[in-house]
């Protein structure tokens, strides 16, 4: 399975998915026009790489702002990856990266901490 590289642009995030690194980093805004097409394919790579993942999966998220829809989408890509932890496929985390002077976000991390049944950190960044 090949590494999954998709550029930030000023409404979307930059994704990376090192399938051999059990590596999924997602970093910038997300407020797409049509998330739908954005997600999907991240989507079907991740279902792949769950045929055959990695022993440990990390999910590194650092946006900066996502909307209501963004939410929806990373919740079912969560919710894919947590199928693998759950079924004890590989150990997932997830690291919620946000400043250390952002509530909002914060609270966004800690609320996916309560829905998830893998761990969840919140990292916080100095500013």
């Amino acid at each position: 399975m090949n590494t999954l590289d998709i550029p930030a642009t000023p409404k979307t995030p930059a994704v990376r998915l090192e399938p051999g690194a059990g590596l999924l980093a997602i970093d910038g805004c997300s407020v797409h026009e049509n998330a739908d097409a954005f997600f999907r394919p991240i989507y079907q790579e991740l279902t792949r790489y769950s045929a055959s993942p990695a022993r440990e999966t990390v999910l590194q998220v650092a946006l900066t702002y996502f909307n209501s829809t963004s939410a929806k989408y990373l919740l079912d890509i969560f919710r894919l990856l947590e199928d693998l932890h759950r079924e004890g496929r590989s150990k997932v985390r997830l690291e919620w990266r946000c400043a250390s002077d952002d509530l909002d976000m914060q609270e966004a991390g800690n609320d996916y901490r309560q829905l998830l049944e893998f761990p969840v950190k919140v990292v916080l960044r100095q500013v």
